[in-house]
């Protein structure tokens, strides 16, 4: 099994170079892309109708060389957890299998278009790609899940989101970070 590719200390998701759509879908043949997909799909099938764990939704992480390093279930409400979701479940098992935080090289596969938490993990993760299925009009339309509600709140000033946020002792959290950038230890990602 090919190891996820390194990614240099201190990087972050903004300075990764982005990979073309060509780039990802030309890694493997247009059967393998499906054979990954479809076992995304097995999985959503599996995570929402048969064993009834969460919503439809399943992920695949495949490593550069075409192995599959993990598999990803939605278990929301088996488990009481909404950070649960499928995507969330995979990228949990490739880092764990990897034991590294980082899954350069790798593509995600998903039953569906991600929710802005999955997509933001994908971020931090360094995926190289992400291939859906079904979109989020499809996932509001069939499951009732509303994730167009949590984009729009992104867009908007923290004073106008449905969730009300403000900072409270700024201050002493900063000094927290200014003794963690001093760490000479830390590993950046």
């Amino acid at each position: 099994m090919k190891e996820a590719i390194p990614a240099k200390s201190g990087s972050v998701p903004s300075d990764a170079p982005k990979l073309s759509q060509e780039d990802i879908l030309s890694r493997f043949t247009p059967e393998k892309h499906q054979e990954f997909m479809r076992r995304a799909i097995s999985n959503s099938a599996k995570a929402g109708v048969e064993y009834k764990t969460g919503g439809a939704f399943g992920a695949v992480i495949v490593a550069t060389d075409g192995t599959v390093l993990a598999d990803g279930l939605n278990h929301v409400v088996a488990q009481n957890d909404p950070t649960w979701h499928a995507e969330m479940h995979a990228i949990r098992q490739a880092c764990a299998l990897l034991k590294t935080p980082k899954l350069n090289g790798c593509i995600l596969y998903t039953s569906s278009e991600p929710c802005p938490m999955c997509l933001a993990t994908a971020y931090w993760a360094s995926l190289d790609g992400i291939i859906y299925g079904a979109t989020v009009a499809d996932s509001k339309k069939y499951g009732n899940f509303d994730d167009d509600f949590i984009y729009e709140q992104f867009g908007k000033p923290v004073a106008d989101r449905a969730i009300s946020e403000q900072s409270l002792l700024r201050l002493e959290a900063v000094e927290v970070w200014k003794q963690y950038s001093e760490r000479t230890d830390k590993i950046d990602y």
